[in-house]
């Protein structure tokens, strides 16, 4: 898929690097904590690893070659039952304001309708302002605590949607 010379596809083995700086640059943008957050998972210098498992996926953003964000659709960690969360959906500025977010999040929610989740979870933080405004518009509603445990201690607000 293309949207303004930006391509969103599946994720590749040779991408891992790439999509790795990518997503700690915004964190440090954004300043957000090292710990307790994406910034410290283990699986994200293995992305497309981690997301070659049963009813997952991972896409990138990519333009001339540089990866510039991506997002991924994955079963909730440490919860029983049809949710999936969305996870690591990050953007360089070069990828924002230019509704690539917008056709990432629909890429994704439709991807885990066809997987047969039946809510897509998410965890964020207060100053992702831009990114909470992109998931209440597409439906997202705010939650009172955390579903599952991600281990992202440290991101404290909660939002689900029901595919």
């Amino acid at each position: 898929m293309t949207l303004n010379n930006f391509t969103i596809r599946e994720i590749k083995p040779e991408d891992n690097v790439k999509i790795a700086k990518a997503i700690r640059e915004v964190l440090i943008e954004f300043g957000v904590p090292k710990v307790g957050t994406a910034y410290a998972d283990k699986i994200l210098d293995t992305l497309f690893e981690a997301y070659n498992v049963e009813n997952a996926i991972y896409y990138v953003v990519e333009k001339n070659n540089e990866i510039l964000g991506g997002a991924g659709i994955k079963q909730l960690d440490n919860y029983t039952g049809k949710v999936c969360e969305l996870q690591k959906m990050y953007f360089l500025p070069a990828a924002r304001g230019i509704g690539l977010g917008s056709k990432m999040m629909q890429i994704c929610l439709q991807k885990a309708k066809d997987f047969g989740f039946e809510k897509c979870y998410l965890e964020t933080l207060p100053y992702m302002e831009e990114a909470r405004k992109l998931y209440r518009k597409v439906g997202f509603k705010d939650l009172d605590k955390p579903m599952g445990d991600t281990g992202h201690y440290s991101c404290n607000l909660w939002m689900l949607k029901d595919l």
